[in-house]
């Protein structure tokens, strides 16, 4: 799907919410609703009471990473944006310029066998492209001290030019946000769920809203050709899996927080339609002729017209409710981007009729 539509530049989320104004905080940001075509504008701290007593949460416990470096290819300065780290040891990673205004353009991968000397004493190798469609993403065999500590010691936040300036490793981390124990995380933010805070959590299990985590470690967007998204690892626990079960058994609704749970708990599902707890690496791709069989309703940022992301919530919602939703973010002049407004996107009508009967493929 792609949108018909033009995101004016001052809509790009520069800096954080909390840094906007005094006395503003995380969840100082707008919630656009969708419930089929019809649109509503919230701020996000109503959140709670647009849920109720037995939805279900599905949130993204994948921290962050430092995960840009500086470093040098040859006599050339560049900037190693580590994506994806593989069974094997090796690191798919993707090679940019630095465009000297503290953010990057792109830059051809490889050849195999070139080398890149990181800072601590780390050496990447190229060995070989991710895909056989483009050379964007290599892999990278690392010598030296281990790249976890040396992002930890060296690394930054991915930064794109829309951003004003760079930010701590912390403004990029979700509340939900656990410490992997090999190190390995996301590239870039589970964003849609940065504006929830610990007080909005306590106050949506106060009002029977529950939480599901499960664990997608997204890599590195292509912030130019807007591809459509390659393996990841994903992790789905047994607790989580029994919970969306049940709630789908019931009159709750299951809402994923970000297309990064999308693709996670839609990976766990089986032939039967129950989901089940499952780890390892998803290449699924949700597309509206796949359909969703678990999700009922998904919070996200606003995307790109052109990203593929709009496929997926095309599968969610249907393609006129992301057209009108998206036709009124930019009339309401919402902001893009990971520290931008969010977009919920509720069932028209009882989910048990709605996606259970009609999505599944």
């Amino acid at each position: 799907m792609t949108l018909a539509v033009r995101v004016p530049p001052e809509l790009s989320a520069r800096v954080p919410a909390e840094q906007r104004g005094p006395g503003l905080g995380r969840d100082s940001v707008r919630l656009l609703v969708s419930r089929g075509t019809e649109v509503a504008h919230h701020a996000f701290r109503e959140l709670p009471g647009l849920l109720r007593a037995g939805d279900l949460l599905v949130v993204n416990t994948s921290p962050t990473l430092a995960a840009a470096v500086d470093g040098e290819l040859g006599h050339a300065r560049v900037v190693v944006h580590f994506s994806t780290r593989g069974d094997d040891g090796r690191w798919a990673v993707e090679l940019r310029d630095p465009d000297g205004r503290g953010t990057t353009r792109p830059r051809a991968g490889g050849p195999a066998g070139a080398r890149v000397q990181l800072p601590g004493g780390v050496r990447l190798v190229f060995e070989e492209p991710l895909s056989a469609d483009g050379e964007r993403l290599w892999w990278v065999r690392a010598s030296g001290p281990g790249v976890p500590g040396m992002l930890r010691e060296h690394g930054r936040p991915i930064r794109y030019s829309y951003t004003e300036r760079d930010q701590p490793l912390s403004a990029y981390r979700t509340v939900f946000a656990l410490d992997s124990a090999d190190g390995s995380g996301s590239a870039e933010m589970p964003s849609a769920a940065r504006p929830f805070t610990a007080r909005m959590v306590a106050e949506l299990v106060s009002r029977g809203v529950q939480f599901a985590p499960v664990t997608l470690h997204t890599g590195v967007a292509s912030a130019e050709a807007h591809e459509p998204p390659y393996p990841e690892r994903f992790a789905v626990p047994e607790a989580s899996a029994r919970l969306i079960n049940a709630v789908r058994a019931g009159d709750g609704r299951v809402i994923a927080v970000g297309t990064t749970a999308v693709r996670a708990v839609e990976s766990a599902v089986g032939a039967d339609g129950a989901v089940r707890a499952r780890a390892g690496w998803t290449d699924l791709v949700i597309t509206p002729e796949r359909g969703v069989r678990v999700v009922d309703g998904l919070l996200t940022g606003l995307h790109e017209p052109e990203a593929s992301h709009l496929l997926m919530l095309e599968a969610v919602a249907g393609r006129a409710a992301i057209g009108r939703g998206y036709e009124e973010a930019l009339r309401g002049r919402y902001l893009w981007h990971e520290f931008g407004d969010v977009h919920l996107l509720l069932p028209a009508e009882d989910p048990h009729t709605q996606h259970r009967s009609c999505n599944v493929r």
